[in-house]
């Protein structure tokens, strides 16, 4: 495994360190993210819902008006 270091100020450090508790850098830093990405992927998942239950027409309207 290659290590690569990730530069932040000593306020960003301090602050993630109170909410790594026993866990590496590695493991925190990697359930972090996996956490995001799985709240953004059930929220692309839930406007996906919201945009098949309305009609084509509904969408059609929605997309034109954001373009304007």
């Amino acid at each position: 495994m290659r290590l690569t270091t990730i530069t932040v100020s000593a306020e960003t450090k301090e602050l993630l360190e109170k909410v790594k508790g026993d866990e590496t850098w590695d493991e925190f830093l990697r359930r972090v993210a996996l956490d995001m990405l799985r709240e953004r992927r059930e929220k692309v998942r839930r406007r996906l819902g919201e945009l098949l239950e309305l009609g084509y027409e509904d969408v059609r309207v929605r997309g034109w008006a954001r373009e304007y």
